[in-house]
This record gives structure tokens, sequence and C-alpha cells, in this order.
């Protein structure tokens, strides 16, 4: 057999009821590789050497709902070990092909490891319950990122835990050519905001410059010294920012429009270590520990009543009131994007915060205010009072 890949992911439930229908009388094997319980075993076949239980993964759906997942790699390896010692007379067929989520078909995935059989039926209930609050909703896309908005608020106004933005810059005709890294971050020392910011730039990397669809700011770094560093020093200083990052109880990682940087961080020039990364945030009065993605795109369309639609951060931070300088430097973005984190999580809950911003903006019988149409309205304002000004 050779050795299989991850093409895409499954859920959990998916998996058990299809497989018990092939499998008929003989289903009672699939407690030997599928019972809570079972899965936790260190003599499980998906056991992973170092790893205390089993690591499985979280996927989010677009629409905000999550989904407790096997990879596809772990899948066809059980359909294979399961016939390998005798427990099924051929191999199991895989589930119809509409049960395999691709990563498109995700806002995000990422492994997580549930040490027993306990804490992974706990996981599996709560999914299904944040799942169900979702669905109530005739717009589910907006609905979770209304419900993020309100949590992320209470987190940062609880001062709880390190907040750190990152962002990549590449060349505009390769991205897999990385040329820039930056962050920000805040923490609170005895109820007292912190902050540190900091920016490298790949020295192999210099002479790709950008300029005719993005504008080349590498050079104009606003909030410390920029860092020049070998590639090799690249992938071993974000590896090591991003490990002593996991060091704290609760560590946010605010992004605007999460993907594409997660996706530089996966990338051969970066390799982080995204384990337990999550996509749901903790909630309740003692929030559990971990590494969570913010992201501010969803902040600020749970803000305006959008649910699918990503606002570029110039056009957030303008509506913000945020002002703006050499964008698409990577440590000047991640500075902005905490900016704006910090401006919409520090304010007052979220119908209030929109209403104050955009007063009577709101669409009739929505949560929504018409960005676009507004903006044009400023646009005109602006145009007049230039117009007036010639006048005089």
């Amino acid at each position: 057999m050779g050795v299989p890949v991850v093409t895409g992911y499954y859920r959990y439930t998916d998996i058990w009821f299809e497989w018990h229908k092939q499998l008929g009388e003989d289903g009672e094997a699939l407690k030997a590789v599928l019972a809570h319980d079972a899965l936790v075993s260190p003599e499980h076949p998906l056991h992973v050497d170092g790893v205390n239980g089993v690591q499985l993964y979280i996927g989010t759906l677009k629409s905000g709902e999550t989904r407790l997942l096997f990879s596809s790699k772990q899948v066809e390896y059980v359909r294979y070990w399961l016939h390998a010692v005798g427990l099924t007379k051929n191999p199991i067929g895989l589930p119809y092909s509409d049960c395999l989520l691709r990563l498109q078909d995700l806002r995000g995935v990422s492994p997580q490891t549930f040490q027993t059989g306990g804490e992974l039926r706990n996981a599996s209930k709560k999914i299904e319950k944040n799942n169900k609050n979702i669905k109530k909703s005739n717009d589910p896309p907006l609905t979770f990122r209304r419900s993020s908005f309100e949590t992320v608020r209470k987190l940062w106004q609880n001062k709880i835990g390190v907040w750190c933005s990152v962002d990549f810059e590449a060349w505009e005709r390769d991205h897999t050519v990385i040329t820039e890294f930056g962050w920000s971050r805040i923490h609170w020392e005895d109820g007292r905001e912190t902050r540190e910011e900091g920016h490298l730039i790949v020295q192999e990397y210099q002479t790709y410059t950008n300029g005719n669809y993005v504008a080349e700011n590498r050079k104009n770094f606003k909030w410390g010294q920029s860092e020049i560093v070998s590639k090799k020093e690249f992938k071993s200083c974000i590896q090591k920012f991003l490990s002593d990052l996991r060091r704290n109880d609760h560590t946010f990682l605010v992004f605007h429009d999460a993907k594409e940087d997660l996706d530089y961080m996966k990338s051969a020039m970066v390799e982080a270590d995204l384990s337990g990364l999550s996509y749901t945030l903790p909630d309740g009065p003692s929030p559990k520990s971990g590494v969570f993605v913010v992201d501010t795109a969803d902040l600020f369309g749970g803000l305006q009543g959008e649910g699918t639609r990503n606002r570029g951060l110039e056009q957030v931070c303008n509506q913000l009131q945020i002002k703006t300088e050499f964008l698409h430097n990577a440590g000047n973005d991640a500075h902005y994007t905490l900016e704006a984190c910090k401006e919409m999580a520090s304010g007052d809950s979220l119908d209030l915060q929109r209403e104050k911003r955009w007063p009577s903006k709101t669409t009739p019988g929505t949560v929504t205010v018409n960005i676009d149409s507004l903006e044009e309205e400023e646009d005109a304002s602006d145009e007049e009072g230039v117009f007036m000004s010639a006048l005089k």
C-alpha cells in the first residue's frame, strides 16, 4: 500500500454511520477503532508517537458551523488496518464523495489532541450545541460573526491573554517568495497595556520588489527598526516567535482575512507549528487555554452586518477612523490589524457600537449598514467640499 496523502477531511459521524451501514453484522469491528475510548488508546492504529491521546481535526465551515474530522489519510489507513488484521473481509469502501470536505470547503482546519474519551465526547456535544445555535439564524455566517464579535469584546475587556497580530508580504509575481513578516503584540501587566512590534525583511529577496499591483513599502516600517535576516534566520525567527507565544495560557493570533497568512505560515519558507490552533473562541467564566484565531474581517463583517463579504484592511480602518500610512508593509499591516481589533473590541456592544459609528444608516429591518453607499456619500461630500473651497 502506498503512503496515503491528505486530500480532505471526513466528519467523524459520517465515517461511523457510512461504515456501519457497509459492515452490517460486522459493525462491531468499528468499536475497535471509532469508539471514543478506543481512539485515545496508545494501542490505536492512529496513535502518533509523542502524542498523549488521539490527534483529530476541527474544521470550521463557511457558515460558521464546526465539525469534528478525520483526515483522508487517517481514513485510508484505518481501512487498510481493519482489513490487514482480519476485522473486515474486504477493505471498507470510502463514504460517498459528498462526505469529503476539501480545504476550499472550509474556513479553516487545525489538528486537535484529545487525551481521554470523555474529553472527546464533551467536545462532540459542544460542537453539536454550537451548530444548533448557528442554524437557528436565517443568516448563519452573520450569526457566527456577531457571536464572535461579542466573545472577542468580552475576552479583550477582561484583559485575558496575549493578542498578537501577524502579517506577511510576498513578491507580487510569485507568492511563494515571502519577503516580509510583521507582528504587533498587546498584553496586560498589572492591568496596564503593554505593546511590542517587529518587522523582518528577507535579505535574499530585497531586489524582488512590488509596485505593479501592490505598493512597495518594505523600507517604511513606522513602529520601530526593521531587521534584515537571511531566509534561514527568517524561518527560525518566526518559528521561535510562535513557539514563545504558545507558552501563554491564552494566545489570540489576530489576522485580517486569515486564510492567506495561514497559508504563508504553512509554506516551506516558514513551516510553522499550527497544531491545536482553534477557530472557536473560548467562552465562559473560565475560558480554556490555547491558541485561537481572531479575524478582523469577521469582526468588521459582524459589526456592519455582512455575513460573507470581507472588506480590505484599508477600508476597515477608514470606517473605524484609524489613520493609516504605508500599508503593504508587513509590520505596518500587523499594527493596523491589531488597532482595528482593539478599536472594535474595546467599544460598546455590537448593535450599540454600529449605531454610534453610523447613526441612522442601518437598513430598516436588518442589522446591516451599506458601507458602499455610505462611502459614496462621503466621497460626494468631499468633492463638494473641494468645490466650495475653490469658489472662495
